[in-house]
């Protein structure tokens, strides 16, 4: 988590000192298709367009983010995250493909910003604790299913004519991601969720058939079945 936001901060201020990274590190679909700049789809992750944006964005990493990584421990998390940001940043590139308006903008538009990760985030955090409420807006208290389900409509929407600059093919793309992975056959964290569950489970009903102590410590038959 530490390493996360400090690269990104770190990156920001590069970026302010040298606006040359965010052309060449920033994700163009239409680099990444015509002249095969493929290390965009991962180093626009690391790239942001304002204090805010950075701000918000780590926020959200590290409320949303730092008690999946304590279930899911470092080495997960981190795949994770690498894994729904560079999957948001590879369907970007595909939905720019498409012979659509808003996908043509996209094609050309510089997209930057870890919020495709983020998203994934979201999701992953909506799946393992449902109920669980936050502030829409700071004001609205609702389930964290909820939220992640408008934001997620929102998105879609969005990337049906986005004009306000904000790549929401990508947050979709990070929600799309997320859950394909956590539901997938390689999902290790639900995978061993599921485990831990059975096998509570298996020792409720064991205990049923155990030794247990009974009687006197000198009685020759005080273990009970």
């Amino acid at each position: 988590m530490k390493a996360l936001i400090g690269a990104n901060v770190a990156m920001f201020l590069v970026q302010f000192v040298a606006p040359v990274v965010t052309d060449v590190l920033g994700l163009r679909p239409i680099f990444v298709v015509r002249y095969f700049w493929i290390w965009q789809v991962a180093t626009y992750m690391f790239l942001h367009g304002g204090v805010f944006h950075l701000v918000f964005n780590m926020l959200a990493l590290w409320m949303f983010g730092s008690e999946l990584e304590d279930r899911w421990r470092t080495r997960f998390f981190l795949k994770f995250y690498f894994v729904t940001g560079v999957g948001a940043g590879i369907l970007t590139v595909l939905f720019s493909l498409l012979p659509f308006g808003p996908s043509q903008q996209l094609l050309r538009s510089n997209v930057i910003g870890a919020s495709g990760a983020i998203y994934g985030l979201l999701l992953a955090y909506a799946m393992y604790f449902p109920e669980r409420q936050v502030y829409m807006y700071f004001v609205f208290p609702i389930p964290v299913r909820v939220f992640v389900a408008i934001i997620g409509a929102i998105a879609f929407l969005s990337s049906l004519g986005d004009s306000s600059g904000v790549a929401s093919a990508t947050h979709l793309g990070g929600l799309a991601i997320a859950y394909v992975y956590l539901k997938s056959g390689r999902m290790s964290p639900l995978a061993e969720v599921k485990y831990r569950y059975l096998k509570w489970k298996i020792n409720r009903v064991r205990k049923k058939f155990d030794v247990y102590s009974g009687g006197r410590a000198n009685d020759y038959d005080r273990r009970v079945h």
